[in-house]
């Protein structure tokens, strides 16, 4: 499928591995000319030498932390004129409710709530004066299903959901749409930490934590950063413009859900 897109520019965050790196594999596929951001620069600039070489397409990099002002400040001034933001940031560390104290709620915050939102107060004006853009943020599915030992994500990640859920019928009017991505476990990083964290608690491999949490997933497996990637282009395509302030799950079945 044409996702007609091909020529518009989109900055994807915390794009140089896991989800956000397949999300911005797909758009490069798809056409569409990258700002990409990540803390480190090594592994950032070797995936967009890679997605310059395979989609020919212009791939600008941002290495910097986007949850100080400085960080947030360099990327905004690379992304200026945009059509597209993917908004992402890995999630706070596992823990107990009594294990967290203000300071860990501010820094869940920062990076899973004020960030995305800092980005879409200055890049979405641009977008509504053109007539065009699409936002969408990377979520979890604990918005949808409180997962315990994740509250500092849970209370943060439905935070910017609230934001979104209210800011989307604003802007929808504008030919823009903001739609979050609620993915379950998929074969990243951050599935690696939480695997061998269960490893080491219950004392087993790491090969038997994944085979334990896959078979809780109906699909029986992790996803992938490539179908993520490709759901993700589907939403910032021209075929999408009806999707408004949606909460998608990718998660293999895994929240038990009706609705």
């Amino acid at each position: 499928m044409d996702l007609g897109i091909r020529g518009k520019r989109a900055l994807v965050c915390a794009s140089s591995k896991g989800l956000g790196l397949g999300c911005a594999e797909a758009l490069a596929a798809a056409g569409v000319n990258l700002v990409m951001n990540a803390r480190g620069s090594d592994a950032l600039e070797a995936e967009a030498a890679r997605l310059r070489s395979e989609h020919g397409v212009e791939v600008q990099t941002v290495a910097c932390d986007v949850t100080t002002a400085e960080g947030q400040e360099q990327v905004i001034d690379a992304a200026q004129d945009v059509d597209i933001l993917v908004t992402n940031a890995g999630g706070p560390p596992p823990g107990m409710w009594l294990d967290w104290e203000r300071d860990d709620f501010i820094k869940a915050l920062d990076a899973n709530m004020l960030t995305p939102i800092a980005f879409m107060k200055a890049l979405l004006p641009g977008m509504m004066d053109k007539g065009w853009g699409r936002v969408v943020n990377i979520t979890s599915q604990s918005v949808r299903a409180p997962i315990a030992v994740l509250g500092l994500s849970n209370a943060a990640r439905t935070g910017l959901t609230g934001y979104v859920a209210g800011t989307a019928r604003q802007v929808a009017p504008h030919g823009v749409t903001i739609n979050n991505l609620l993915p379950g476990i998929h074969a990243t990083d951050r599935a690696d930490s939480l695997d061998s964290g269960v490893a080491a608690q219950q004392g087993i491999t790491m090969d038997e934590a994944r085979a334990n949490r896959a078979a809780t997933i109906p699909a029986r497996r992790y996803g992938s950063r490539l179908e993520f990637g490709a759901t993700c282009a589907f939403l910032c395509s021209q075929h999408a413009g009806f999707i408004v302030g949606q909460n998608i799950l990718l998660d293999g079945g895994a929240t038990n859900v009706t609705m």
